[in-house]
C-alpha cells in the first residue's frame, strides 16, 4: 500500500514530518470502515477509531521502522528487499541546476517549463496551456529525490516522452546519483487535465543484491506488479505487468496467486500516493482504503495452504498536513496464510530489511546482509 504510514519516526522532525500519522489522521476526520484490515491487527498498531479492538487477530501484526537515510519510494522499497542506504539520494527543493536543465534541452531539442518543486497536478494545471501551445515539456521535483516530466500525450507521444525521461535518466540518475525520473503523462484541456495510467519510473538500479536477485538466482519466479520493475530497473524480476490503478492492481494480483504454484508476487497499490497523499484527498484517501480492504476479503478466500501474504507500505503520505509530499512514518507489518499462527505481535521491526530477510529464509535464500526474520514467529 505505497504511502500507508501509521504514525511518525524518531527522527521526523529532521524531515518536518513532526505529527504525520497518514492512517490515524484520516481516521480522525473520516470514520474508516476497515473490517479486513482490523481483523488482521491493523487497529492494534494505529487508532483508527472506533471501539477499542476485542478480538485476537487473524496472523501476526507489527510496524517497521525505515533505517535508511530519506523517505521516497526506492529507498522504502529497496530496504525492504534488503538494501540499507547511509545517505539519502540527492535533492533539489530550488530547482534543477541551471546547467543540467541546458543540457537536457539541448539533447530533446526542445526547451522545458517549470523546474521547481510542485504538486504534480498544481504544476500541470499551471504550466499545461502554455506547454499545449510550446511542446515544452514540464520538468518539476519534490521533496524527494526526483526528476518529473509532465507532458500532454497528445503533444508530445507516449514513446517520445519515454525517450525524453531516458536523457533525463542518463543526465540525472546516472550522471548526479537522483534517485529516479518519472514520465507523467496527461490528457484533457486546459482546466480539466488529468494525467494517465502510462506514468512511467525510471530508476536508479539497486546498489546491492537484493532478496529478489537471490530468489531468481534460486530458479524461483518473482512477479511485479504495478510500478515494482520500475523501482528496481528490472533486477531480480522475472516477469512484469504495469497497471493503471489500484483495483486493476488487486485484480492482476488475485490471478496471479490462482495461476503461480511458487515463488513470489511483489505488487504496488500506487494510488495511495499518487491520486490521494500527493492531493491531500483525505476524504479519497479514506474511500481507497475502504476500497483496498474490501479487496483484501476477498484476496484471503484465494489463499492456498502453503502461501504467505504480507500487507506493508514504503513510506507516508499524510493527506492531512500543509505537505503534499512524503512523509517519514512508520509502517504496518501485516502477515497472515494458512501457516501462520494467529494473534502474534512481531513488535516494532529496527529496519524495513526484516521483511527481505524473512522472505529469504521461507524460500531457502537467505541469510541477506540485512535485517532480522521473523519466519520462526510466524509458524
Amino acid at each position: 500500500m505505497d504511502s500507508v504510514g501509521i504514525g511518525e519516526l524518531e527522527d521526523a522532525v529532521e524531515y518536518g514530518d513532526e505529527g504525520s500519522n497518514t492512517v490515524a489522521n484520516i481516521a480522525r476526520q473520516v470514520p474508516l470502515q476497515l473490517p479486513t484490515l482490523r481483523q488482521l491487527g491493523l487497529d492494534r498498531l494505529v487508532d483508527l477509531g472506533g471501539p477499542a479492538p476485542v478480538k485476537p487477530p487473524r496472523g501476526a501484526y507489527g510496524r517497521m521502522v525505515e533505517t535508511s537515510a530519506g523517505k521516497d519510494s526506492v529507498t522504502g522499497h529497496w530496504e525492504m528487499m534488503g538494501i540499507v542506504l547511509d545517505r539519502p539520494f540527492p535533492v533539489f527543493p530550488n530547482g534543477f541546476p541551471r546547467e543540467l536543465i541546458a543540457e537536457f534541452e539541448e539533447q530533446i531539442g526542445r526547451g522545458t517549463l517549470g523546474n521547481y518543486a510542485a504538486s504534480g497536478t498544481k504544476v500541470i494545471d499551471d504550466l499545461g496551456p502554455e506547454h499545449m501551445k510550446t511542446g515544452k515539456p514540464i520538468v518539476y521535483t519534490s521533496a524527494d529525490s526526483v526528476f518529473q516530466i509532465a507532458a500532454h500525450e497528445d503533444v508530445i507521444p507516449i514513446d517520445e516522452q519515454y525517450r525524453i525521461n531516458r536523457i533525463a535518466f542518463n543526465l540525472a540518475v546516472t550522471g548526479r546519483g537522483l534517485g529516479r525520473v518519472i514520465a507523467r503523462p496527461f490528457i484533457g484541456q486546459p482546466g480539466s487535465f488529468s494525467r494517465t495510467g502510462n506514468r512511467r519510473d525510471f530508476a536508479m538500479p539497486p546498489t546491492a543484491e537484493t532478496a529478489l536477485d537471490r530468489l531468481t538466482a534460486a530458479g524461483l519466479p518473482v512477479v511485479a506488479i504495478g510500478k515494482i520493475e520500475d523501482l528496481f530497473a528490472g533486477h531480480g524480476i522475472t516477469r512484469a505487468v504495469h497497471t493503471a490503478s489500484d483495483d486493476e492492481g488487486m485484480d492482476v494480483l488475485g490471478r496471479e496467486i490462482d495461476a503461480m504454484p511458487r515463488g513470489m508476487i511483489f505488487a504496488n497499490l500506487v494510488d495511495f500516493d499518487t491520486v490521494y497523499g500527493h492531493r491531500n484527498d483525505v476524504k479519497g484517501y479514506a474511500a481507497n482504503l475502504e476500497r483496498f480492504d474490501g479487496r483484501l476479503r476477498q484476496l484471503l478466500t484465494r489463499l492456498r495452504e502453503e502461501d504467505l501474504l504480507v500487507v506493508t507500505a514504503d513510506h507516508g503520505n499524510d493527506p492531512t498536513t500543509p505537505s503534499t509530499d512524503h512523509s517519514r512514518e512508520h509502517v504496518p507489518l501485516l502477515a497472515v496464510g494458512p501457516r501462520v499462527k494467529n494473534d502474534v505481535a512481531l513488535g516494532t521491526r529496527k529496519t524495513f530489511a526484516d521483511l527481505g530477510q524473512t522472505i529469504a529464509e521461507n524460500f531457502g535464500a537467505g541469510p541477506m546482509p540485512n535485517g532480522t526474520s521473523f519466519l520462526e514467529q510466524l509458524r
